[in-house]
Parts: C-alpha cells; sequence; structure tokens
C-alpha cells in the first residue's frame, strides 16, 4: 500500500532584504539622496587642500620666508644704525613677500593641475558634473587660504619691524595696504596661477610659465640699454609684478609715472579674471 505524500506548506513570498523594495530585483540606497551643492563642492575641496602634503609645504615655506626675511631685514637696519629718513618702515617686508609669492603660485597650480596629472580630476567631475561649480570652488577655497595666512604673517612682520626699528611711524592707509592690500595681491596672483594650470594642465609647465610672468618683464627690463627701447623698458619696469608688489610699500622702483595705489590690485585683478573665463571654457570644452 503507497504512503500518500506529506502536505507541503503553501508558499510564502520572502521578506525583502533592506534596501530591496517589494518585487524589485536593483538595489535602492536607505540613504536619502539629494543633489550636490555649491556648499558640497566647497567642503570637498576643503578636506582636499587641507589634507595633502603640498599645501602644509608651499604655505609653510611662504610663512616662514615672510618672517625670517622680513626680521632679518629689521636686525640688519637695525644694527647698522642706518637713518631710514622717509622711507617707509614697512617696506622692509618686501623682499619676503615676493619670495613667498612664488609658493603662492605653485601651490596655486597644483590645486587644479596635480589633480589632472594624477587622474583624480575624473573622480572630482563624477562627484560634482558641474566643472564651473568645481573650479569656482577651487578658486575660493584656495583664494580664502592664501589670503588669511599672507594677511595674518604681513601683520605680525609689520609689528615686529615697527617695534624695532626707530622710524616714522605708519599711516592707518600704510598699514592697510601693506597688509590686506598685499595679501588681496598675492592671493589674486595665486588665482591666475590656479586659472593657467587649468588651462595647461601640466604642474610643472604652469609654473614655469607663472615664474616668467612674475620674473620675466623686470629681466627684460633690466638688459634692455638701447635708447630707442626707452619706452619699453619703463613700461616693463612699471607693469612687472615686484613693481607693482612694490607699490603697496610706497616703494616703486620706477620714478615715472604709472600705477599707484591700489591700482595693481585692480589691473591684476582684470587680467586673473580673465584667465579664470578662459580656463572656464577650457573645462567645458576639453575632455579630462
Amino acid at each position: 500500500m503507497t504512503t500518500p505524500p506529506a502536505p507541503q506548506a503553501p508558499y510564502q513570498q520572502p521578506a525583502p532584504q533592506q534596501g530591496y523594495p517589494q518585487g524589485q530585483g536593483f538595489y535602492v540606497s536607505p540613504i536619502p539622496l539629494r543633489p550636490a551643492t555649491f556648499g558640497d563642492a566647497i567642503a570637498s575641496e576643503w578636506t582636499k587642500i587641507r589634507s595633502v602634503r603640498s599645501t602644509m609645504w608651499t604655505l609653510g615655506v611662504m610663512t616662514a620666508l615672510l618672517l625670517v626675511i622680513g626680521v632679518l631685514a629689521a636686525v640688519a637696519v637695525s644694527a647698522s644704525d642706518t637713518d631710514l629718513g622717509e622711507t617707509p618702515v614697512l617696506s622692509l617686508g618686501f623682499f619676503g613677500v615676493l619670495l613667498g609669492t612664488i609658493c603662492v603660485i605653485t601651490l596655486g597650480v597644483m590645486t587644479i593641475a596635480s589633480e589632472y596629472g594624477t587622474g583624480m580630476i575624473r573622480t572630482t567631475l563624477t562627484a560634482c558634473p558641474s566643472r564651473g561649480r568645481v573650479l569656482g570652488a577651487k578658486a575660493l577655497v584656495f583664494f580664502l587660504l592664501t589670503f588669511v595666512i599672507t594677511t595674518v604673517m604681513t601683520s605680525v612682520v609689520a609689528l615686529i619691524q615697527s617695534s624695532m626699528l626707530d622710524a616714522v611711524s605708519p599711516t592707518g592707509e600704510e598699514w592697510l595696504r601693506a597688509t590686506v592690500g598685499v595679501a588681496l595681491y598675492v592671493a589674486t596672483l595665486g588665482l591666475l596661477a590656479l586659472a593657467v594650470g587649468a588651462l595647461i594642465r601640466h604642474s610643472a609647465g604652469a609654473i614655469t610659465i607663472m615664474i616668467g610672468v612674475v620674473l620675466l618683464p623686470l629681466v627684460l627690463a633690466i638688459f634692455m640699454f638701447a635708447s630707442s627701447l626707452s619706452w619699453l623698458q619703463e613700461k616693463l619696469l612699471e607693469y612687472s609684478v615686484p613693481n607693482q608688489l612694490s607699490i603697496f610699500y610706497d616703494n616703486s622702483v620706477t620714478s615715472s609715472g604709472g600705477p599707484s595705489g591700489w591700482d595693481p590690485l585692480w589691473i591684476l585683478l582684470v587680467v586673473t579674471a580673465v584667465a579664470m573665463g578662459g580656463a572656464y571654457l577650457s573645462m567645458n570644452q576639453r575632455d579630462v
């Protein structure tokens, strides 16, 4: 006699696992999604710029240059009993700032060009497809970081020099231009380097170009001996970056007319705006 088969339990559909909706075969993250914002891009760029060694080294060297050279200049003048006369005491900070600009230029280029060199730019643009937003976030984070550090260091150096030397007390306008004005100029010059880095996409090439922009006009002017080129020599001297920077200290290397007061900052802002516009178009039209 055959034993009848045991009755089977009715089929029950398994409960969906977490993240898998009922009746669907694809994964749905339980984390709520939202579109990326400009604030997210800024947070990302701030994390990157403060976590790489290049930022620590470049800004650390710049800080050391401003402080050491500024203090040594004041010590040398004080030890030699030199009478500064009408020479602004804050102008002694010029030499450290001029060398520090090389560090800011290097960091500005590496902020964006290094990502093209390593391929990290693909990850950046995958997380934030808006290339204008990426460029704007990089520019804003870099500008604020360099501006704050330069302002603090130029102020410290100016205070040390004023306390060490017996000279005419600087006016409020001279203090403002030698600290905030210089910091704005240096940070804007770094933005120009960032734009060149976005255009060239090669760290060494972009840094070389920017060093040429800073030093080449002055070097060419020094070696122009022909009288027929005296007008060109004068213009190269007036609009070279070292002379433009010295104007903030009321210590221009030219005796003729030319930019004065805050004019160097406005000139550099216009040039940087054009370069940033070119960088934006380049990032939108060229593949990574």
